[in-house]
């Protein structure tokens, strides 16, 4: 049986196709009786409009310049995700869709990993449907492909610090600021040979350097030890192996990273190394695996659901004032402190 269609509707009203559109769209010039009847007839049919059919009621707060965007349905932002797989970003998801939400946008996802292995432009899907905005989230491998999209619509990039075209904002957690915090954590409790499992891009970059020159600024007593990674379980796994068999082990480790933070939990683990007693451990991003009681990491809080947010504003912002420079908007870093560090054997904290 076929589903109800707006004629259907129309008939079981007894109006035209268009009047039916109108109480659809939500318009003010249909007279009540009217309108009722064709949303009685709706319902007794079991007619359900499509996006493009929404009723006024939802986009009540919409900024000015998307009011008559897309006549009689909600603006579209598009969300390009560096890869779905990443759990970092459900709180900056729900940050960025709250606030899009609550001004009468709706969010349409996309995974850029799937669209690289088919040979496709990331981008290329949602200008095909015309979304009226477009949200990055992570490290794109080549950012100026978004160069194309930022002349058409509005663009933020969002958890990362890549260089962009100009025009695009950048919101992303001080990746500095937190790698400092994480490494001086850890010499306050006395640790003096720290390894730090890197990840790519501009932010695996960032807390590298940070990291380094944290450990400088302590002096010849520091040892700092880097070992690249590629931001994996898999990867920061096979990178503690390495780093915890040396007869010099550290006697900390901070990952780039709380998946590959897992990844060192569990290279201890097989090593025969406690955690936190023999080797302490530290991630980053606070995702809900860093919350998991059996793991319960400290990791550095990138605060993601203030940076989702952040970026849903600079994106309304552009809506009503577009055009001008990108602007680089920096959300601050704290540290939760759990069960996975300690001072090293034999050492007191503050050592």
């Amino acid at each position: 049986m076929r589903p109800p269609t707006i004629r259907d509707v129309a008939e079981r009203a007894g109006v035209s196709k268009s009047l039916v559109s109108l109480v659809l769209r939500g318009s003010g010039r249909v007279r009540p009786e009217k309108r009722e009847a064709v949303l009685r007839a709706a319902r007794e049919l079991g007619y359900r409009p499509n996006a493009a059919a929404r009723s006024l009621s939802e986009r009540r707060g919409l900024p000015r310049a998307l009011d008559s965007a897309r006549p009689g349905g909600a603006p579209v932002v598009g969300v390009l995700l560096d890869d779905l797989r990443n759990p970092w970003f459900v709180d900056l998801l729900d940050g960025l869709d709250s606030l899009l939400h609550a001004n009468g946008l709706r969010m349409l996802l996309a995974d850029a990993r799937l669209n690289r292995r088919a040979g496709q432009d990331p981008a290329d899907l949602f200008l095909d449907l015309r979304v009226d905005g477009l949200v990055v989230v992570g490290t794109l491998p080549d950012p100026a492909v978004l160069g194309a999209v930022a002349g058409r619509i509005p663009v933020v990039l969002a958890g990362a610090r890549e260089r962009v075209p100009p025009g695009v904002d950048v919101v992303a957690g001080d990746d500095e600021r937190g790698a400092r915090l994480a490494t001086e954590h850890l010499l306050g409790l006395g640790h003096r040979r720290i390894a730090h499992i890197t990840g790519h891009g501009a932010v695996g970059e960032l807390r590298r350097r940070s990291f380094e020159a944290t450990m400088r600024a302590r002096g010849p007593a520091a040892e700092a030890v880097v070992e690249p990674g590629d931001m994996t379980e898999e990867g920061g796994y096979r990178t503690a192996v390495r780093l915890l068999s040396r007869p010099d082990r550290p006697t900390a480790v901070f990952a780039v990273n709380d998946v590959a933070c897992v990844g060192a939990l569990s290279a201890a683990g097989e090593l025969g190394l406690r955690v936190p007693h023999d080797v302490s451990v530290v991630g980053y991003d606070n995702t809900g695996i860093s919350r998991l009681r059996h793991l319960w990491l400290t990791t550095v809080d990138n605060a993601s659901h203030e940076v989702g947010r952040r970026a849903a504003r600079c994106l309304l912002d552009r809506f009503e004032r577009p055009g001008g420079h990108g602007r680089l908007h920096l959300a601050a870093p704290t540290l939760e402190v759990r069960r996975t560090t300690a001072p090293p054997p034999g050492r007191a904290s503050g050592g």
